[in-house]
């Protein structure tokens, strides 16, 4: 299995993965493909953390995808941090370890940048042996309604969080 930077004539073979993938999810497809898209198309976007699982025969079963974000005290001051979202892994590979080393990889080129966190939004239970807390722990919520065991978020290195707290806010191209 190779990890690698998403290409062009990739991107195909990636919106039906994501659909497939969550299509057979406890919460189902919920346009997650359109959001890669806007997420491609919005001034954020780095393509070195876009990547793709592929195995020996050159098949795609895996995606992740980390884009910008940021968390906005009360003061106004602004924390940069990213939002991994999605990540995909095809359903008849699940369960082997790809949508972790996905994860692993995300985060050792996250950790190259400016960036204080990785925000999630996903099964605790899942997240939590990357080492991904509930955000709420360090006094950042999200702008939106979302359960808060299952909004979670992993400093990129030690004291990372320690003077931030308040709302995180992702980019224009979560509005759906």
């Amino acid at each position: 299995m190779d990890i690698r930077t998403i290409q062009t004539q990739d991107e195909e073979e990636i919106e039906q993965l994501i659909r497939e993938a969550f299509e057979q999810s406890d919460h189902g497809y919920n346009d997650e493909g359109k959001l890669v898209t806007n997420i491609r198309n919005s001034s954020g976007y780095v393509q070195d953390l876009e990547v793709v699982a592929v195995t020996e025969s050159g098949k795609i079963v895996g995606h992740g995808l980390m884009s910008p974000c940021e968390v906005i005290n009360e003061k106004g001051e602004r924390f940069l941090g990213l939002v991994l979202a999605p990540l995909s892994v095809s359903v008849s590979y699940q369960r082997k370890g790809i949508g972790g080393e996905i994860v692993n990889e995300l985060e050792k080129r996250a950790q190259k940048g400016n960036d204080r966190f990785v925000s999630i939004l996903g099964d605790p239970t899942y997240y939590a042996r990357f080492h991904y807390v509930r955000a709420s722990k360090y006094q950042i919520f999200s702008s939106d309604e979302v359960p808060d065991e299952a909004f979670m978020i992993k400093p990129l290195y030690a004291q990372a969080l320690q003077s931030v707290q308040g709302t995180l806010r992702y980019s224009t191209a979560f509005d759906l």
